[in-house]
C-alpha cells in the first residue's frame, strides 16, 4: 500500500496494486501493518456499502461531531465517483478547504479521512458502489451535514446532481 499526502493535512490518498492473471485480480484494501507503518492510527470497527443506481447521484456532505468523530477509508468498488473531503476542523489552517479525487473500481484509489472532515461524493457512472471502513459506530445524534453547493466551500463538482436526498438539499450554509 502507498500513502500520499494531499493538500489538506491528515487527508491521505491510499493506493494499492492489483496484480492480475487469467482469474482476475487481487487488491489489498486495508492492512493494519501498512497503516501503522505509515503512522496512520486507524482500526475499522464498521464497514458499509453505498449502492447508487444512477449517474450524478450526490451523497453528502456528512460527518459526525465530536466526541463521536470518525475516521473513514472510502473506496469505490463498482463504477466511479468524484469523492470530496472538506476540512471542518475550526482550528485547522485549512478550515473549509476541500480536496477531491476520482475513485473507481478500475483505479482502486481510496481516501482516508480523519476526524473532523465532511465527506460526500457524486457518482460518475450508473451502478456506483462505495465501500466505507469506519473506526467508530454511527451516532445519529452526532450526525452533521453541509450542503454540496455551500458557497463557503466553493467545491468544483464535475456536474450538477440529478439525484439528491431532501436532507442533503436542505443543509444550511456554513459561510
Amino acid at each position: 500500500m502507498r500513502f500520499h499526502a494531499t493538500p489538506l493535512p491528515d487527508l491521505i490518498r491510499v493506493e494499492s496494486d492489483a496484480p492480475a492473471d487469467a482469474r482476475g485480480s487481487f487488491r489489498r484494501i486495508w492492512c493494519a501493518e501498512s497503516f501503522a507503518a505509515a503512522g496512520v492510527g486507524f482500526v475499522p470497527v464498521q464497514a458499509s456499502l453505498s449502492s447508487n443506481l444512477a449517474r450524478h447521484t450526490l451523497r453528502g456532505l456528512h460527518w459526525q461531531d465530536a466526541p463521536y468523530g470518525e475516521q473513514k477509508l472510502v473506496r469505490c468498488v463498482a463504477g466511479a465517483v468524484w469523492d470530496v473531503a472538506v476540512d471542518m476542523r475550526r482550528h485547522s489552517a485549512t478550515y473549509l478547504q476541500w480536496h477531491a479525487a476520482e475513485l473507481s473500481a478500475e483505479n482502486g484509489v481510496a481516501l482516508f479521512l480523519p476526524q473532523g472532515f465532511a465527506h460526500g461524493f457524486l457518482t460518475l457512472t450508473d451502478g456506483a458502489v462505495v465501500d466505507y471502513m469506519i473506526d467508530a459506530p454511527y451516532e445519529p445524534h452526532a450526525a452533521r451535514g453541509a450542503r454540496w453547493n455551500d458557497p463557503a466551500f466553493g467545491i468544483d463538482w464535475p456536474a450538477a446532481p440529478a439525484v439528491l436526498s431532501q436532507r442533503d438539499r436542505d443543509w444550511p450554509d456554513h459561510g
